[in-house]
């Protein structure tokens, strides 16, 4: 659609929150009809259903004004959907703006069911004693409900005959929870039509229930195996113990050597590339770290065990790391078993950060083990093929700044700038294949019990999450 757009009003933005705030509980019954469609991407039996929730979007959006299609794929549809209020130019000759907003209609698997209070498909609305009213069911933060807070914001901007100067372009793919096998081909070969100024992502956390947040860092990520092999067979330890040399002993060595006893990572060049934090996002994570050992008292641990001259939030979000993720050998049944293995082997992962070269990163490890074998040991190393670079949104960057500022002016204070330990692959593809940087709003909570039994969603965070939505989109096309 096209249409002449007008200038942002206080009032016309008042207008929009006003239609927003009478009109939730038919939000929600519209978010209570997208909940009970089981589209688990993961699970052949559920293809149907993932088909329909996709085609639930379509129709959303469709009467909205929306030009929307629903795109077949290898796996699950994805849904597309543009809606245009002017050219590139309006008629001052200025720029205007096009965003491409992203979510996921997929859900992960419900079991165990047992552990449900209620049928994870048939959503409730349940007050807790602390007065806060809840939606339990699947998908009802992940990301359903998220999803959903950036629909029902640009309703009430279409039901209030708000039009700005935005144009807006829809993408909801049914495979985020499976590994996303069908995006990155879509992306490229529709690249043309999905390549704007920024993407906006709906898929992330608050910092708690009254500071929103904007996630800016994701750590990347290389997955790694090394087997450390010995005598040709596992040996008799009574007979050959002492003699042999023991490829458990040799592989625990070298990982421990790994880090100092400052936890510093003691790989060569493993900091190559790493930035130092500006000093605003330093003090800011400063004053957050009383809440921060939260994060570790809740799974009842006291100490920071990484590198000690970082912060706890430091070490989350903007420090590299090397875990151990698994390690075994020789005889690990019932009872005892006296051998020397004949190997022994370990996973490894790094989460990486900044400008950290995932290759280097992989290539730095393997000398690093490879120059610690004794004689009569060799390694052989099985990368999985996984691994991706970090990611850093600027906080120079112009939509970052008018997305905080709209945060600020719905929450009453400054979002917290976020990082996050984990990746999301969607921000890199849409770096990589579309050039675009994206800017991570979510309206999540911590303890929305997503991928577990029990989802939920606060009701307050589903209404913040619209009324923020609308701000942000009223100030990007100011």
């Amino acid at each position: 659609m096209t249409s002449t757009p007008k200038m942002t009003t206080t009032d016309d933005l008042d207008l929009v929150l006003t239609n927003i705030d009478e009109n939730l509980q038919t939000s929600i019954s519209r978010l209570e009809a997208f909940l009970k469609i089981p589209s688990i991407s993961t699970d052949p039996a559920y293809k149907s259903d993932c088909r329909t929730a996709a085609q639930w979007l379509v129709d959303q959006l469709s009467d909205l004004g929306f030009d929307s299609s629903l795109r077949d794929t290898p796996g699950h549809p994805m849904v597309v959907a543009h809606y245009i209020v002017n050219d590139s130019t309006n008629a001052d000759g200025k720029h205007v703006p096009h965003i491409l907003f992203y979510g996921h209609y997929d859900v992960q698997p419900p079991e165990p069911l047992e552990e449900w209070n209620s049928p994870p498909f048939e959503p409730v609305r349940v007050t807790g004693e602390d007065g806060i009213e809840r939606i339990f069911a699947r998908g009802a933060a992940d990301d359903k409900g998220q999803l959903l807070t950036f629909i029902e914001a640009v309703r009430a901007m279409i039901n209030a005959s708000f039009i700005q100067s935005l144009n807006m372009t829809l993408l909801f793919e049914g495979e985020e929870e499976s590994g996303s096998p069908s995006l990155d081909a879509f992306l490229a070969e529709n690249k043309d039509e999905l390549s704007y100024d920024v993407a906006l992502v709906c898929d992330t956390n608050m910092w708690d229930a009254e500071t929103p947040a904007i996630t800016t860092r994701l750590r990347g990520l290389v997955h790694e195996e090394v087997i450390i092999n010995g005598p040709a067979i596992d040996l008799h330890s009574g007979l050959y113990g002492g003699a042999a040399i023991n490829p458990i002993r040799v592989l625990t060595k070298i990982l421990g050597d790994m880090h100092n006893e400052n936890g510093t990572i003691t790989i060569e060049g493993f900091y190559d590339g790493v930035d130092d934090l500006p000093p605003e996002t330093v003090e800011q994570w400063q004053r957050l770290e009383g809440a921060a050992k939260k994060l570790l008292s809740d799974v009842n641990l006291s100490e920071p065990a990484g590198e000690k001259e970082h912060s706890i939030l430091e070490q989350v979000w903007s420090r590299p790391t090397a875990d151990v993720n698994g390690i075994w050998g020789g005889y690990i049944g019932a009872g005892s078993k006296t051998v020397i293995p004949a190997k022994a082997s370990a996973k490894i992962s790094f989460r990486l950060v900044s400008k950290q070269d995932p290759a280097k990163i992989l290539q730095g490890f393997r000398d690093f083990v490879t120059k610690r074998l004794p004689a009569d040991c060799t390694a052989t190393f099985m990368s999985e093929g996984c691994f991706s670079p970090a990611l850093e949104i600027s906080q120079d960057n112009q939509y970052l700044k008018q997305a905080a500022g709209a945060l600020e002016q719905e929450f009453g204070k400054a979002p917290v700038m976020m990082g996050c330990g984990g990746s999301i692959p969607i921000v890199g593809a849409f770096k990589d294949v579309l050039g675009m940087d994206s800017i991570l709003v979510g309206f999540g909570l911590s303890d929305d019990a997503i991928h577990s039994p029990n989802e939920k969603y606060d009701i307050n965070s589903f209404h913040k999450g619209i009324r923020s939505w609308a701000r942000i989109i009223a100030t990007l096309g100011a």
